[in-house]
């Protein structure tokens, strides 16, 4: 999985709400089928807080949960939307109708 995929499937996450790490790969497999492993996770989850995309909350005990920054949800929407427009275009040319 590419360095982008992971942080795309972070944010996907995060958008229903703060996780923790653990939480954030559980919710990536239950969404794409595989866990990412802890150097792609955590990778992701530096290179979106130093992008202000992401923010940390408090800890609770060990946990130290995350959530979506304002500037997040604006870049996944934006991201979202390229993906659907390149998913529709492509599924066209295939002559597939999208699900």
């Amino acid at each position: 999985m590419q360095a982008n995929d992971a942080q795309t499937l972070v944010l996907c996450v995060l958008a229903d709400g703060p996780l923790h790490g653990y939480a954030i790969n559980a919710a990536i497999e239950e969404l794409a089928g595989e866990r990412l492993g802890p150097g792609s996770l955590y990778g992701a989850l530096t290179r979106l807080e130093a992008k202000q995309l992401i923010e940390s909350l408090e800890e609770k005990g060990r946990q130290r949960p995350v959530r979506l920054t304002a500037q997040g949800r604006e870049v996944l929407e934006r991201e979202l939307r390229s993906m659907a427009r390149v998913a529709a275009a492509g599924l066209k040319n295939l002559g597939v109708t999208p699900a």
